[in-house]
This record gives C-alpha cells, structure tokens and sequence, in this order.
C-alpha cells in the first residue's frame, strides 16, 4: 500500500463522516442566485487548480507532511504517516461560522477516535503527540479555518530478497 492509496481511503472516510453536515456556500460574482448550501468537498495535498481558498469554501485538505519508515533490529518494520487536515468553513455571522467550524472537525475528529482503523490497514496512533487540533484565532470573517494532526501507522514496506541458487 503506498501513501497515496492511504490518502484516498481517508478522502473516502471523511467524506462519508462529515457527508451529513450542510454548509453555507459563498454567492461568486457570476453566480445568478446562492449556491444551495453542501458538505464539505474533500480534497487530497492541494485545492484543484484555479480554485482560490475562498471560493473552494467548505472544504476539507488533507496533507502528507511527513512519513518514517523505521525497522528495530527484530522487528518487521512500522511505517508512519503525519497528516495535516486543513478545515474551512464560511458564514456571514460569526458565531454560525466559528460554531460550524467546531462541529465539522468535531464530527471528523470523533469518527476518527471511534473507529481508530479505515480500511482494515491504517490504524490511528495515539501515542506521542496523538490527536491534535487548532482553530485558527485570526479574525478571518466571514472564513473560519482550523486544522488538525493525525499520526498514521500504515502497512511497512517489506524487504525484497534475490536468492541465488546453488
């Protein structure tokens, strides 16, 4: 399994968590009317291309930061995998906005901390640093953003082996 694959699966476990949580949706200047509200739209690394931070509003980012691969002498190896999701959210008032932001990462926080596994091979840890959250304290208004840290035991990478015969 490479990191990749990892990051599709958790792409496809939050958006069914959070999938219930409809949001408001920013009018654009060429739009005739509101947009209806949504859930949050998921994305992998990065916003799609030609997609300001604003416009793309709810959104979810999930980020590979950094990843370990590590073998203790008798030990069948652990891979690592830390993972920056960024949250935002948009709301005329405040209070909506920064209450909607809590409840979306609460939602995907506490889905998280419930199941622990996705897709039967990553597994959450908790040790270290475990989870962790931010809600961003700038004055953003009417976008209210937050992230969260996740640390990721993913299957480790086994060893090849050429064997010459005799």
């Amino acid at each position: 399994m490479t990191k990749v694959e990892f990051l599709e699966h958790l792409k496809v476990f939050t958006e069914d968590a959070i999938k219930d949580i409809i949001l408001q949706v920013r009018q654009q200047e060429n739009d005739k009317e509101p947009p209806p509200p949504r859930a949050a739209k998921v994305y992998l690394m990065r916003l799609v291309k030609n997609s300001s931070a604003q416009k793309a509003a709810p959104y979810i980012v999930h980020q590979l930061i950094t990843g370990k691969d590590m073998q203790p002498e008798g030990d069948r190896g652990t891979a690592l995998a830390l993972v920056r999701s960024i949250f935002c959210v948009y709301n005329e008032d405040e209070q909506e906005g920064a209450l909607s932001l809590l409840g979306l990462m609460e939602r995907l926080r506490i889905e998280l901390l419930e199941k622990r596994v996705i897709a039967n091979q990553f597994q959450l840890s908790l040790q270290g640093d475990g989870l962790e959250t931010l809600i961003y304290p700038d004055d953003t208004a009417p976008y209210y953003n937050g992230e969260m840290l996740t640390t990721w035991q993913i299957p480790a990478v086994g060893r090849k082996v050429d064997f010459i015969h005799g």
